[in-house]
């Protein structure tokens, strides 16, 4: 199964055995990711995420992807990272997630029920990236 960008998927927990995370597809195979000034960005080009974050919202650089360093995402791998940035452990910490550890699209969050909502999928234009 093939992912883009803007979707979000579930998938195997890359530092926490029994642990699924839920997260947004930022970076397909061959792209080239960076942070650069609170912002991504995908083969150069400022990526857009007014869809689904605030303006105020800023990306911090992690431990895998530093202020102002480039990661080219490899083959059968995707860079992801959360909605909830300030407090989400993703792609910048821990790296790429590899195709055969995504369980699939994430369609609803229902847990807990208090919380249930739809997921929303963002949509990019093919010939920006």
């Amino acid at each position: 199964m093939q992912f883009s960008r803007g979707d979000v998927i579930v998938f195997n927990s890359p530092v926490e055995e029994d642990k699924d995370f839920i997260k947004r597809v930022i970076g397909l195979p061959g792209d080239e990711v960076s942070v650069k000034d609170g912002r991504l960005y995908i083969n150069g080009a400022l990526l857009d995420e007014s869809e689904y974050l605030s303006s105020d919202v800023l990306t911090s650089p992690g431990n895998f992807l530093q202020e102002g360093e480039t990661a080219r995402v490899p083959d059968n791998s995707y860079f992801v990272s959360g909605d909830n940035r300030p407090a989400s452990a993703d792609s910048r910490e821990w790296g790429f997630v590899p195709q055969d550890q995504i369980i699939g699209r994430s369609l609803v969050v229902y847990w807990p029920f208090s919380d249930f909502w739809i997921v929303e999928h963002a949509e990019y234009p093919r010939n920006n990236f």
